[in-house]
């Protein structure tokens, strides 16, 4: 069981790094309207005493990108404003003077409102601005001596947090990342995370650390190296200690700079859990603050992924219920992650799987699976998959109304989505206290009728539809009979459909027949309900095929009684020939008691009072020379080939002259030609013939091919027709199944 639960392993949706876009870019028109006063403001400002806020940075840079945007309109026009501040960036990288500083700082907010454009992203690079905003991440190297006594250093911090933030912008697109860090922007903006150690204006400072985290963030999104080289660098302490800055928008670059440097990077796990950021971790999930939750379980969530340990670790330290606790949560994003987390939490041990189960996670797991968000309904059905591999919680999701909202996710055209809900439904399947639910609910036909996009799905519906198989027998048989018996029609009917399918052939005669289950399945048959029409249409179908004497034939049966036959040498010869026939004007040589053993129909003719007894010529009327030879040659050897061409007009003679073995071979050629077209046809022929192994070849056909049949005119006839012929055609064969049969069958 187990190894086939591994085989049956749910796909996990991929985690990414959070790529952070670093603004709030709805608020861009609304601060071009104050362009030109912001500008104005930040020009003539002094030092960093009415500069702090990022609001007001925000609409100083949007200002002179307005600006720049209303000059130029041509890439060419955008590269030269380009190349100005890059030289004004070069020209003032080592002054501390106020008029430098105050071009220094419009520079990189110039850059970074452009930088907004991924478009124009690679003209800012190509112009050079990446190595002189890194120039600009640390204060430049002396200041003069009269500055350094009067302490004015304007603009301290905010022309590094410029740099960093067109700098974390740039790095959005991936090409620009190696080229960042080729020109050494890592070592800065990892002091940049220290830098609060060594000042007293804090807000200032918690805003450049949080442009350098974010940077940090961009740098190593999806780049294994550069995750590498951080913590190369020492980046990944500074960012654990602030996760506990009473700042909360440093917790959250903080926290989004290590979620992205966990992902899929081991050694970066294994330092952040050194650094004891576990603790810090667990208390932000508790945060107020949506923001912080989600980032902290994000970090979380990496720092577990394929990494056994760490999972144990992180469930020792206490983060479970608070985890559980998120998928309550109003933020979507924490829900998400919240169950996702629980996922991978639910396939440490079994224990753990109870244990998420007893402390509440299944209720807003469930609810989940009926969000609007097709992603949070993704990861609740992940977490449901692996809680619902263990037999208690099986009962747990079950009884909690899990079933109905899991088959709706089987109509997903979510590929992942729809094989995380059939994985949970597996999972269900197990626990025979809930088969009957399963379909009663009308989760057979759900997962039979499902149109599903992976193989990996498709299997797994498969082994689901085999373990409900498995378990119909002894109590579960006996409450679905009873459900079937007691119920309402659309339970009783969905009973019905599903032991066609899945009951065992042992048990027919008891549901079909005893327990008119089969009246069920005919009645949908005349349903106003085409859906009622093509299930009831499939379940008998599979029913008859499970009965082998309903089955089509696969060989020409043998004659139905023993004889001796004359041979091939005496057909149409004169030899000892004792009675010819006239056809279309030929004479047929034949012999009296050949004929006499062949049939009741020329016992009559020779034994009794008809004239043709004495006669020594009998003329055929209505049957063509070909078709008496092979009757003929039939008889004297038993054995002939019957050609689809022949075999209708063949047919009426074996019927005419009651030759039940050649009409046998006759049916056995025309069924095997049997189609859409002809099959009503061929239907009115074994009536009128008596071809019973033809009419049930035909009803067989019809079921198998009802949905193309009803859409042809005469059908409903058609169906009608066939309903008591099908009624008395599965009776008897339900029916006649002996004790031996059955025990044959156990």
């Amino acid at each position: 069981m187990e190894a086939e639960q591994q085989k049956q392993q749910p796909q996990r949706p991929r985690r990414k790094g959070q790529k952070r876009k670093l603004e709030d870019e709805a608020a861009a028109a609304a601060v071009a309207a104050a362009a030109a006063a912001a500008a104005a403001a930040a020009a003539s400002s002094l030092g960093s005493a009415g500069a702090d806020d990022d609001n007001e940075e925000e609409e100083d840079g949007s200002a002179a990108a307005s600006e720049i945007c209303c000059r130029h309109s041509s890439q060419a026009a955008i590269a030269r404003e380009v190349r100005t501040q890059v030289d004004v960036l070069l020209r003032c990288a080592s002054s501390w003077r106020h008029a430098d500083r105050v071009a220094a700082k419009r520079a990189t907010h110039v850059l970074a409102e452009l930088a907004k454009n991924e478009e124009v992203a690679n003209v800012i690079v190509e112009g050079g601005a990446v190595p002189a905003l890194v120039g600009h991440l640390e204060e430049p190297a002396a200041a003069a001596a009269a500055q350094e006594d009067q302490q004015l250093r304007p603009f301290e911090h905010e022309v590094e947090k410029g740099a960093a933030f067109a700098l974390g912008l740039l790095a959005v697109k991936p090409e620009h990342q190696q080229l960042i860090v080729d020109a050494g922007a890592l070592p800065p903006l990892v002091n940049l995370l220290r830098r609060q150690k060594n000042t007293t204006n804090s807000r200032v400072v918690n805003s450049v650390i949080k442009r350098a985290a974010d940077a940090i963030t961009n740098l190593a999104h999806e780049n294994s190296n550069i995750k590498t080289s951080v913590r190369m660098e020492g980046g990944i302490p500074p960012l654990v200690e602030l996760l506990e800055s009473q700042d909360l928008k440093v917790q959250r670059a903080a926290a989004g700079a290590l979620r992205t440097l966990a992902f899929k990077n081991d050694e970066n796990k294994a330092l952040i859990v050194q650094c004891n950021a576990l603790p810090t971790l667990i208390l932000m999930l508790r945060s107020e603050d949506a923001a912080i939750h989600y980032e902290a379980v994000g970090v979380i969530g990496n720092l577990v992924h394929s990494s056994p340990n760490i999972k144990k670790e992180v469930l020792n330290a206490g983060a479970l219920q608070p985890v559980i606790g998120l998928l309550s949560s109003s933020c979507t994003e924490s829900q998400r992650e919240a169950a996702l987390l629980l996922g991978q939490f639910a396939s440490a041990d079994s224990d753990c799987k109870v244990h998420i189960v007893q402390r509440g996670a299944v209720r807003p797991l469930i609810e989940m699976l009926q969000s609007a968000d097709v992603q949070l309904r993704e990861m609740s059905a992940f977490a449901l998959g692996r809680l619902a591999q263990d037999t208690h919680n099986q009962a747990g999701i079950a009884y909690n109304g899990g079933l109905l909202p899991l088959l709706k996710l089987l109509d997903s055209k979510n590929g992942s989505l729809q094989h995380n809900a059939a994985f949970a439904l597996y999972g269900v399947a197990d626990n025979e206290d809930y088969v009957s639910d399963f379909i009663k609910v009308g989760g057979v036909q759900k997962l039979q009728d499902g149109e599903f996009i992976v193989q990996a799905t498709k299997d797994c519906v498969a082994k689901t539809l085999k373990r409900l198989e498995e378990k119909i027998n002894g109590r579960v048989l006996k409450h679905l009979l009873y459900m079937m018996r007691v119920g309402e029609k659309t339970v009783q009917r969905r009973v019905a459909l599903a032991l066609a399918h899945l009951c065992a052939p042992e048990d027919q005669s008891t549901i079909f027949i005893d327990n008119n289950g089969l009246d069920l399945l005919l009645d949908l048959l005349t349903s106003m309900s085409s859906k009622h029409q093509q299930d009831g249409s499939a379940a008998l179908y599979k029913l008859a095929n499970k009965a082998a004497a309903l089955s089509p034939m696969d060989a020409a049966p043998p004659s139905p009684t023993p004889q001796v036959y004359l041979g091939e040498q005496y057909v149409n010869s004169s030899t000892l020939s004792d009675v010819n026939f006239l056809v279309e004007g030929k004479r047929f040589y034949a012999h009296r008691i050949a004929l006499l053993a062949s049939s009741d129909a020329f016992r009559a003719m020779f034994d009794g009072g008809y004239r043709e007894k004495d006669a020594r010529d009998i003329e055929i009327p209505n049957i063509r020379w070909d078709v008496f030879e092979l009757m003929m040659r039939f008889i004297y050897t038993g054995s002939v080939q019957v050609t689809s061409e022949i075999a209708q007009d063949v047919l009426r003679a074996a019927d005419q002259y009651l030759l039940e073995g050649l009409k046998r071979l006759c049916e056995y050629t025309i069924a095997k030609d049997v189609n859409l077209d002809n099959v009503s046809d061929m239907y009115d022929l074994s009536e009128a013939f008596h071809a019973v192994s033809l009419r049930h070849t035909c009803i067989l056909y019809i079921l198998e091919h009802f949905n193309k049949i009803c859409t042809r005119a005469g059908s409903a006839q058609l169906i009608q027709r066939v309903i008591p012929e099908l009624r008395n055609f599965l009776t008897k064969a339900l029916s006649s199944r002996s004790p031996s049969d059955k025990n044959m069958q156990t």
